[in-house]
């Protein structure tokens, strides 16, 4: 089957996407798991830690708070690209429908556009 001039994934790499899609949103669990103990409140226990080791406490969970919120845009991401799969559109540009470039998906299985929706062009 052609779609506006191009033919789709096949089923063996829409499920190497799957998998993929799959370990990463594994992965990104983990490591939030992971660092939750980073992101917890900070102790100000005036007896046992100094000020440095409480600023120093403060931007690790700053930091950690950070990546969290990386991670959740990426979870997104990822759940958003497996519902495409799903629906039968994953490959296909969310804007125009044409065929994402393999290499494209290769690079991002992600991206939901064709590099000239991405790009304006």
């Amino acid at each position: 089957m052609i779609v506006n001039g191009k033919v789709p994934l096949n089923s063996l790499e829409i499920k190497a996407f799957r998998d993929a899609l799959l370990a990463e949103r594994a992965q990104l669990a983990n490591e939030d798991a992971a660092s939750a103990e980073d992101r917890d409140t900070v102790m100000l226990d005036q007896q046992s830690v100094g000020r440095l080791s409480r600023m120093d406490a403060l931007q690790r969970q700053a930091m950690a708070q950070a990546t969290m919120r990386r991670r959740a845009v990426r979870g997104a991401r990822i759940d958003a690209a497996l519902r495409r799969i799903d629906e039968g559109e994953f490959g296909f540009c969310q804007k125009c429908g044409d065929g994402i470039a393999l290499e494209r998906l290769n690079l991002d299985p992600t991206v939901p556009t064709c590099v000239s929706c991405a790009t304006g062009a």
